[in-house]
């Protein structure tokens, strides 16, 4: 520690030997009496020395409560000792606001953590009901028809796909921006993909699609679009009894898509929190299938693309959804 200090304060130690240097040497040089010359050399020298102690004793101090408080860093800003000059003032404020970024960054990954936790245990409830219901559909020895068994199946399974789906993407999200590869697609290619892959819901559902295609490119990601569309369909399809689906062009705005269906539509004091992740509102509660993920993803991901989205429903009256490229 000794070695330490003086490795530390070699200039300013150097700097005192050769004033002391100086000293005695000018009054060498001018013939005084040597009584005159070592006498206060001695002096300073002595005087230097017990500065040496004292400051060596508050370096060691100094030292040995920063070790301390390496064990407890999550105190160290609020018990650093107090600043001796502006650079160690300067230091302090760095160590403060460092240990805030790092408080920060702890409390993000923690909250994060906790979300996918609560989204894990979610997802596993949502999933197991399409499990629990083929499990007992095998358990049914009395099955004649086989072909509606068939078609039950096919039913379940593509739940499950669309929870894998939702969660795959969900833990994807927090990397979304090394993933995008962002091109110009023809809008309607990519609308007819996330149609197809419900096309089975609709003709079960018996729900009509009216699709007014129209020849409009836009600058996206064809993999995360494809998701947000197919959460949207997934949406109208859950919450349409009747009726019929709807994607046209805005007429009156450019470049601006809008999917409408004919359901129940979304209460007015459920809409301003329709993108929280987790939010079902009323009409979740009542569905009972619901899991508040897929607007939040959805929400997330335009943002990430540079789209906006924009929803408005009425009661009993359907839900517009406006994506702007």
């Amino acid at each position: 520690m000794i070695w330490n200090y003086f490795k530390g304060k070699k200039k300013r130690i150097v700097l005192d030997i050769l004033f002391i240097g100086i000293f005695t040497l000018c009054f060498f040089l001018s013939e005084v009496s040597l009584l005159y010359v070592w006498y206060p050399s001695l002096l300073c020298f002595v005087v230097f020395f017990l500065y040496l102690i004292i400051d060596i004793w508050h370096f060691s101090k100094k030292h040995n409560h920063l070790k301390k408080l390496l064990q407890h860093i999550d105190e160290t800003a609020q018990q650093l000792p107090a600043a001796s000059d502006q650079l160690e003032t300067d230091y302090q404020a760095l160590v403060h606001t460092l240990l805030q970024a790092y408080k920060t960054s702890v409390k993000k990954n923690n909250e994060a953590a906790r979300e996918r936790q609560e989204y894990l245990t979610l997802w596993t409830h949502q999933i197991k009901t399409p499990i629990t219901a083929m499990e007992l559909m095998l358990q049914n020895e009395n099955v004649k028809d086989f072909d509606a068994l068939r078609r039950e199946f096919a039913k379940r399974l593509f739940e499950i796909e669309q929870y894998v789906d939702t969660s795959l993407q969900y833990v994807r999200l927090d990397t979304l921006h090394s993933d995008l590869v962002l091109q110009n697609y023809r809008l309607f290619d990519i609308v007819k993909q996330a149609v197809k892959h419900f096309a089975r819901s609709f003709i079960a559902k018996r729900i009509s699609l009216h699709l007014e295609e129209s020849d409009v490119s836009v600058a996206t990601d064809e993999k995360w679009l494809l998701f947000v569309l197919k959460q949207l369909l997934s949406n109208s399809l859950k919450y349409t009894k009747q009726g019929s689906v709807s994607i046209y062009m805005n007429p009156n705005k450019k470049g601006s898509l809008i999917l409408e269906d004919t359901g129940i539509g979304i209460l007015p004091e459920d809409l301003p929190r329709i993108y929280e992740r987790g939010f079902t509102g009323c009409n979740g509660r009542i569905q009972k299938q619901s899991t508040g993920i897929g607007l939040y993803l959805s929400k997330r991901i335009l943002n990430q693309l540079g789209h906006e989205i924009t929803v408005t429903s009425k009661e009993e009256g359907g839900t517009k959804v406006e994506l702007f490229f």
